[in-house]
């Protein structure tokens, strides 16, 4: 038999929850159970039967369409390609843990403000809801089993009168956020919608305590009800009005408040209000089959069949990348951190998302509601993602992964820059002109600066004890030291290439190099969309390494350790990574490089590397190494760990130019020097010369040195036995 589909599944739910509520309704009148105790409430009273079974009816119907709209969304997100999210024995804690978080707001909360606010409006629409589901099983029941009366009941109606309080305390909250407040990231994308959604939801708050209030003076207010302590209030005010007065406003009340639960439907699967459903889910499918830092893998481009690759049309993307589409809450928070829309570029990241999602939306069969309103002058005439997206937005991200890290329901942003990017780059050869220069260096000289490999090793020619090895025979030492190109070629980053070498010799480390037998990893090549270039490189490096029996790699390059680490693996190279912070650290921490008597007097700022912090995690080992000397006072910039800003180098971006807006590295130079640290901490070569670059553009350069944490380790160790600081040495 033939496996429904997904938007076959939500029909039938839609079917069953249908016939279900008509159920609710038929069956209390045709059993007649009432609880007989003198503290409980009557369902439905003062509700004439035409407004009765209109309610079920509507309801019904109502539940039927939303699940109907759902399952024309879900249409759209099964023409994406496939995307491995099953729940396995293996991923289920993880994701039930990913679940928990967002449905206890924790990721909101990386927000405070925000956070609170949407707690509010969140845990008071689920109390409420739960408080109406239990009355309608309450009234399904027969006497012996009802439980709302007595204690249990004013339990309840204090329950749910507190979160009622609360649930419209969020809403007025939210309404002056948006339109008191306004943060730059939700007033440049508020709508229509938006006043529609609060508003309903204001009116179903509001109009659930003036029903209550009316019901309780309509029964004389019974002093058991004072548990229902803002009913009861309100019910003081009309106290003394006729009777008459009170049901017709009590049935008038009731009335709007339906049409506000009904209004409440249609909006919930047609407007943003769907990712009350979708962001949780989305949450939930979080776990996925590769690391962190890993572009989705592609088959080998010399033996495939594929005809096209990258991302241009929605039946590129994966059904998952097209579900994200629908979770976005529209929040702004990857638009607040993203590097290049601070500076002026033409990314948003937020609208990457938004716009996928609206061509996704305009060209279903039939078409949908666009993840939240556009203006009427746009129009999508074609399935493709270039209808709405200019490539310019594309090439300005530097792949610094903060929209990720930051969204609170796990979007991933960032995949679909670097899909689009690949079909960009190798479909139409549409890239920045500056990068065909970097891809034939690649290809020519493999490395990124188009130098002589016979040169590689050069910065080791007066260092006695550092070997270097041709790949032809076994390993034979612990560790292979990956340089990488700029710590093999740039001057500046030479000098931190010898400190890690000196380092690992003090320590007894046993390692050689591969010399001119190292190629570039291809990052560069594999962030910028080209796939051929990298496993081109990447395939000969990796017969290299397995030829040599290579299983452990020390690397400077936050680069080179997240692509030989986390991307050679899909290509056969399986190796054990670790980045000279971390190595570093374990030395210090074991005692086998003493730090005794090494002191640095010195204020010293650390500038987070994208590619080791948010793209691996790995936050604390370059602190601890710098935080080991005696003396040093380390200060943090206002932007750091998790969200920590961009040098401005990744993604390729190390070898583009930046000409529009202000640029990136002078930004974060900025804020490094507004910390008045003398030092200007790195683990990675780019942002050693984006950061000293902007220093010098600042004018700073006499009086703020920017340098690699194994720099500032060896000089203070070096000036404690008495030899000159690493880095000044004549030759360096």
């Amino acid at each position: 038999m033939r496996r429904p589909k997904p938007h076959q599944l939500v029909l039938a739910i839609g079917v069953l929850a249908a016939l279900g509520t008509i159920a609710s309704g038929i069956v209390p009148r045709i059993t007649e159970w009432h609880d007989e105790s003198p503290v409980s409430r009557v369902v439905f009273v003062n509700v004439p039967d035409p407004l009765y079974w209109a309610f079920y009816a509507t309801a019904s119907t109502m539940l039927f369409v939303v699940a109907w709209l759902v399952s024309l969304r879900m249409r759209n997100y099964q023409r994406g390609q496939p995307d491995d999210r099953r729940t396995t024995r293996k991923n289920l804690k993880r994701r039930m843990e990913d679940f928990r978080a967002g449905v206890w707001m924790q990721t909101l909360l990386r927000d405070p403000q925000a956070g609170i606010m949407h707690s509010f409006i969140y845990f008071g629409f689920l109390v409420l809801f739960i408080a109406t589901v239990l009355l309608e099983i309450d009234h399904q029941l027969p006497e012996s089993a009802k439980f709302l009366h007595g204690r249990v009941y004013q339990g309840y109606a204090f329950t749910a009168d507190l979160f009622g309080v609360v649930f419209v305390v969020g809403i007025l909250w939210a309404i002056a956020r948006r339109y008191v407040q306004r943060p730059y990231r939700i007033r440049i994308k508020t709508k229509p919608e938006d006043a529609m959604i609060l508003g309903t939801f204001l009116v179903i708050g509001v109009g659930g305590f003036v029903v209550e209030g009316l019901r309780i003076a309509l029964a004389q207010r019974p002093s058991f009800e004072e548990w229902s302590f803002v009913g009861w209030t309100i019910s003081g005010v009309v106290d003394g009005w006729s009777a008459g007065t009170l049901r017709d406003l009590h049935r008038w009340a009731w009335g709007v408040h339906v049409v506000a639960f009904v209004a409440f439907l249609v909006l919930l699967p047609t407007t943003k209000l769907r990712h009350m459903i979708t962001s949780p889910m989305n949450m939930y499918l979080r776990d996925r089959d590769r690391p962190k830092g890993a572009m989705k893998p592609l088959p080998n481009l010399m033996e495939t069949e594929l005809e096209t690759f990258g991302a241009s049309t929605i039946e590129d993307f994966t059904w998952k990348q097209l579900f994200d589409t629908d979770a976005c809450t529209i929040c702004g928070r990857c638009t607040s951190v993203c590097p290049a829309h601070a500076t002026g570029k033409p990314l948003d990241p937020r609208e990457i998302v938004l716009k996928v999602g609206e061509v996704m939306a305009a060209t279903g069969t039939p078409p949908v509601s666009p993840p939240v309103g556009v203006d009427r002058e746009i129009t999508i005439e074609a399935d493709s993602v270039f209808e709405r997206i200019a490539p310019e937005e594309i090439w300005a991200c530097t792949t610094c992964k903060a929209c990720d890290e930051i969204c609170p329901v796990n979007i991933e942003i960032l995949d679909k820059i670097l899909d689009i990017r690949r079909y960009l780059s190798l479909m139409e050869s549409n890239f920045p002109t500056e990068l065909g220069n970097t891809y034939r260096s690649m290809e020519n000289s493999s490395n990124v600066y188009g130098m002589s490999q016979n040169d590689r090793a050069d910065w080791a020619k007066d260092l006695d004890g550092v070997e270097i090895v041709d790949g032809s025979g076994p390993l034979g030492h612990e560790y292979l030291y990956w340089v990488g190109c700029a710590g093999s070629f740039d001057d500046r980053n030479k000098k931190t290439t010898r400190a890690v070498a000196k380092l690992l010799q003090r320590a007894g480390v046993d390692f050689a190099i591969l010399g001119p037998s190292e190629l570039c990893t291809g990052d560069p090549a594999r962030r910028s969309g080209n796939e051929y270039v990298f496993q081109m490189l990447a395939m000969q490096n990796i017969e290299t390494l397995g030829g040599m029996g290579v299983t452990k790699i020390v690397t400077q390059c936050p680069h080179c350790f997240n692509t030989l680490g986390n991307e050679y693996p899909q290509l056969g190279g399986e190796y054990e990574v670790i980045h000279h912070s971390q190595l570093l650290a374990e030395l210090v921490r074991d005692g086998r490089l003493s730090l005794a008597g090494a002191t640095l007097e010195e204020r010293v700022t650390f500038h987070d590397s994208c590619y080791l912090g948010r793209h691996n995690d790995v936050y604390l080992a370059p602190r601890k190494v710098i935080g080991s000397l005696g003396g040093i006072e380390v200060v943090e910039m206002p932007r750091n760990g998790t969200r920590g800003m961009c040098c401005g180098a990744g993604g390729a971006r190390m070898f583009m130019e930046e000409h529009v807006g202000k640029k990136v590295n002078i930004e974060r130079s900025e804020e490094a020097l507004g910390t008045g640290a003398s030092r200007i901490a790195v683990a990675c070569p780019f942002c050693y010369v984006m950061l000293e670059d902007g220093v010098k553009d600042k004018g700073r350069d006499e009086e703020v040195r920017v340098q690699d944490i194994a720099e500032i380790l060896l000089e203070a160790i070096e000036r404690e036995a008495g030899a000159s600081p690493a880095g000044f040495q004549t030759g360096v």
